[in-house]
């Protein structure tokens, strides 16, 4: 149903894309902690090169803090990369 989804992702799970290689989940956790309370941080790595696969995912304390990223971090450079920054979009039941 979804009321369900709702309560899965409230809107506070970022999706993050255009990331520099090099970038760590501590650098990810930096940057988006200009505008909020961070949760969690995380770079999808390829399973068997150990390596960034370019984007992923942080997931901010509130609902408003996640707006406040997706408003002012969105096309932001980080590590001489223009990131890309939007809501996750609740999976299709």
């Amino acid at each position: 149903s979804v009321d369900s989804s709702d309560v899965e992702n409230p809107g506070n799970n970022l999706f993050v894309t255009g990331l520099s290689s090099r970038l760590t989940d501590r650098d990810l956790e930096k940057h988006f902690s200009t505008e909020g309370e961070v949760i969690d941080a995380s770079i999808v790595l390829d399973p068997w090169t150990r390596e960034s696969r370019g984007f992923g995912f942080v997931t901010m304390a509130t609902l408003k803090e996640a707006e406040r990223c997706i408003k002012y971090l969105d096309r932001s450079v980080l590590e001489g990369r223009v990131i890309t920054v939007e809501k996750v979009l609740p999976k299709d039941c």
